[in-house]
């Protein structure tokens, strides 16, 4: 099984930088680099779960601006009660 180059976890949310290569016309390769985002959790008996994403380099920008919006909605918002 490929090994990540370097991974994050914390709590039940890990993310990992990979190492590809892709073969393209006449045997050329390329490598490149992805990332994955994972969130685990115990499902009932006992049995552990996992759902992964796996992104370009070029989404990171895109999905940290998205969830430093959600995250301003649902932690900055005024007025609003804990449990909401």
């Amino acid at each position: 099984m490929t090994k990540p180059i370097r991974s994050w976890r914390s709590g039940n949310i890990s993310g990992a930088i990979w190492q590809n290569e892709k073969e393209i016309k006449e045997g050329t390769k390329v490598n490149f680099k992805t990332a994955s985002i994972k969130r685990a959790w115990k499902k009932e008996g006992d049995v552990w779960r996992d759902e992964v994403l796996n992104f370009r380099r070029q989404d990171l920008p895109k999905i940290a601006t998205i969830l430093t919006e959600m995250q301003k909605e649902l932690f900055l918002v005024e007025g609003e009660s804990e449990d909401d």
